[in-house]
């Protein structure tokens, strides 16, 4: 019996390794898994090597962990979107502070 609730806490932890390994978003898949995200990496270094042939064999798709310039096109055109809305407040926060001091 005890056998059993090891299985089953082993395809657990296997499960997460794959969502993982298919997000790439390791801090959000040990809040999804309710655990420290130093115990997921733990659980990578157990597991990674048995999901990603799994997978594979699957022939699921893994995510890059390497950007591509697509996506550093699209971090730095949002970027340069943040920064114009940044300068914008700046501007208006400052015609509004010199109206103030003028009254």
């Amino acid at each position: 019996m005890a056998k059993g609730k090891i299985e089953i806490f082993e395809d657990l932890k296997k499960k997460y390794v794959r969502m993982a390994l298919e997000t790439n978003k390791y801090a959000t898949t040990a809040k999804a898994a309710g655990v420290h995200p130093n115990t997921l990496r733990k659980w990578m270094k157990e597991y990674e090597t048995e999901v990603r042939d799994q997978m594979e064999m699957e022939g699921a798709a893994l995510t890059s962990v390497e950007p591509t310039e697509k996506d550093y096109k699209k971090k730095y055109e949002m970027a340069m979107k943040l920064l114009g809305e940044k300068e914008l407040e700046v501007a208006v926060l400052k015609d509004a502070f010199k109206k103030k001091n003028s009254l």
